[in-house]
């Protein structure tokens, strides 16, 4: 110390940190207020301007307090550097973990905003997260006197060597931003892989990609391996469906009937089953004299992948039971086989031929 130290500068020491210590509690109970008035507004950005105010005006306050008393006290310069030295450090590290925080929420907020784009997507928000933690890691170097640029070097050099020995997850990583920026996959998005998986896309992380199979079961893909196959998405471009119903009927069945029938079918079936889409135009159309019936499609709208299955169950249900109250006959097919009684030849070798080749043949009735 640079003087002895006294009861006057521990008093003044003591009162300027319990002042910074009350402010920080003050500030901290005000901010929470005004969170309780932004949650009330539409606007989602002062809850997170608050939400950041709430960490950091409560910290720089206790800080300046405790700096207050540092430089009452009869410190020497070295410690009072010191000192100093920490208590920045200190608020940089809360900044930046609150300016980590805020940031990652505005990108996600962005995300959840934008058509298409889900806030489960953690790719974008992991990475804004980690820059920015890396960006106050070097302010906090800097602050202490450590000269960030041999860092900066040795970094760069190791990259090289890093990025070589993490092809496949440098290779995973880029696929990854490349498949949310290009926007063909998107979480809640349903797919199917050429592999035969498929979905619905759950999350895209920083390494793989997340799909819930209709069994509820998770199946992990690798966004380098999505990148390249082949992949249905059966929600883009737009999320409604069209699917196609097999229906067939006897020959000596009247079409005009049976496709009045049907589509009174269809427009019962897009109306009261959920899933469907009423303002759909269905259509049948007869394409096929087949072996013992008349085969025709019915086209039919759904709002989604997964509906296809519950609207199919209930239009084969209800066809079948109209069908059979109008008379129409959906015939199984049968095949005719015809016997007919004739002759058979068998070869027989001819007796006393000295050739080994000839034959004789013997009728049998």
């Amino acid at each position: 110390m640079s003087r002895a130290l006294s009861l006057d500068d521990l008093t003044l020491a003591g009162i300027a940190l319990m002042c910074g210590l009350v402010a920080g509690f003050l500030l901290r109970l005000l901010l929470r207020w005004l969170g309780r008035h932004a949650s009330r507004t539409r606007w989602g950005g002062d809850d997170m301007i608050v939400d950041a105010l709430r960490t950091v005006v409560p910290w720089a306050a206790i800080t300046a307090g405790a700096a207050s008393a540092a430089a009452v006290l009869p410190l020497t310069r070295t410690v009072q550097h010191q000192v100093n030295q920490g208590l920045k450090v200190l608020l940089i590290f809360v900044v930046t973990v609150t300016a980590a925080r805020v940031i990652a929420g505005l990108v996600r907020a962005v995300t959840n905003s934008r058509s298409g784009v889900a806030g489960s997507a953690t790719i974008f928000v992991n990475i804004t997260r980690i820059v920015v933690l890396a960006i106050g890691f070097l302010v906090m170097l800097q602050t202490l006197g450590i000269s960030i640029a041999p860092l900066l070097t040795a970094l760069g050099v190791g990259g090289l060597a890093v990025a070589l020995a993490l092809q496949d997850t440098l290779a995973n990583l880029f696929a990854g931003i490349h498949i949310l920026a290009s926007k063909t996959v998107q979480p809640g998005d349903y797919i199917r892989l050429s592999s035969g998986e498929e979905g619905y896309v759950e999350d895209i992380n920083w390494r793989q990609t997340t799909v819930r199979a209709l069994s509820n079961n998770l199946v992990v893909i690798p966004n380098g391996q999505l990148a390249k196959t082949n992949m249905t998405n059966f929600m883009r471009p737009e999320q409604q469906l069209t699917i196609l119903v097999q229906v067939g009927v006897g020959y000596d069945s009247d079409l005009e009937h049976v496709e009045r029938v049907t589509m009174e079918v269809v427009a019962e079936v897009m109306t009261d089953i959920t899933g469907a889409v009423p303002e759909h135009e269905p259509a049948i159309r007869f394409h096929t004299f087949g072996d013992s019936r008349i085969g025709f499609t019915v086209i039919l709208g759904v709002g989604e992948f997964s509906d296809q299955f519950r609207i199919k169950h209930e239009f084969v249900k209800r066809l079948h039971r109209r069908y059979r109250e109008e008379g129409i006959r959906i015939p199984a097919p049968t095949r005719t086989v015809a016997l007919h009684q004739g002759a058979l030849t068998i070869p027989q070798q001819r007796a006393g031929s000295g050739e080994p080749g000839e034959v004789s043949s013997a009728r049998l009735d």
